[in-house]
């Protein structure tokens, strides 16, 4: 068991803002340190866990209970089987670690995240984690250790939204969903498992996530609302239904990928 590492949001950010830290105010970072519930993840961190570990222990923490529908329907017992699973993203945090568990468990640990860098920070998640920034439309310019994990024997995890869920038409929906997933099973031939997390955040995330874009503000501001919502998470019950492989023989040249990425976001709504 490596040492446990500490979140240290002040470092996070110094680091990140370069020499413009330095206009910051020390007030700033001791509110953000409040409202993260800095303290309160980092009781979990000494833990010192690692992996799939890592993340039922996290569930186990928060006092989350899970309730795991139709994972019959997905083949596991074949270790040269290799599937995508891609999931709807309605909370931003607890969704992510709470499928690491699932998948993780019925895996024997052969699971990858695709996750923002940021991530990379809790040392506990980041074995099954493969960190980029970004990923782009086209899914051009990919790290190398992304294609790795497409390559490898482990199954992948990825949310292709990238934004957790927002508030749209009066429904709670992820934003329409990037095609990347889509190429990389027709490369692969890796069967694409639809993953269905029902929850949600609190109203004032949306009400946030809603004026940032109607200001056209370019920083994410509601992604700073997440470590607030995961510890609203505390107690509460979730439902995760998986539905069948769909092959990746499935997509044709009947529909573009962008097509068949929609399509594939409707059954998992659908299930």
């Amino acid at each position: 068991m490596a040492a446990p590492t500490e979140i240290d949001i002040e470092k996070i950010i110094r680091q990140r803002a370069g020499k413009r830290a330095r206009f910051i105010p020390k007030w700033v970072f001791n509110w953000l340190k409040r409202f993260i519930h800095q303290d309160f993840i980092n009781v979990y961190l000494r833990q010192g866990r690692e992996g799939v570990d890592f993340c039922q222990g996290a569930m186990e923490y928060l006092g989350v209970t899970l309730n795991v529908e139709g994972l019959e329907n997905v083949p596991l017992d074949n270790e040269n089987t290799r599937y995508i699973f891609v999931s709807n993203h309605p909370l931003g945090a607890v969704d992510g670690v709470a499928l690491g568990a699932i998948i993780g468990r019925a895996t024997d640990g052969r699971i990858k995240y695709l996750v923002n860098d940021l991530l990379m920070n809790l040392r506990g998640l980041a074995p099954l984690c493969v960190p980029i920034n970004k990923m782009g439309s086209q899914g051009r310019n990919l790290p190398a250790q992304v294609q790795q994990a497409f390559d490898g024997d482990n199954h992948v995890l990825l949310f292709p939204a990238g934004l957790c869920s927002r508030l749209i038409d009066g429904e709670i929906r992820d934003i329409p969903w990037r095609k990347f997933f889509i190429k990389k099973s027709q490369q692969t031939g890796r069967s694409v498992v639809p993953v269905h997390f029902i929850g949600q955040n609190s109203p004032r995330f949306y009400r946030v996530a809603l004026w940032c874009k109607r200001l056209g503000l370019r920083f994410n501001l509601a992604q700073v609302l997440l470590p607030d919502e995961m510890y609203r998470a505390r107690g509460k019950t979730f439902t995760i239904r998986f539905g069948q492989p769909i092959p990746a023989s499935t997509f044709d040249n009947t529909r573009t990928p962008a097509e068949w990425s929609l399509w594939v976001e409707d059954r998992v709504y659908e299930l």
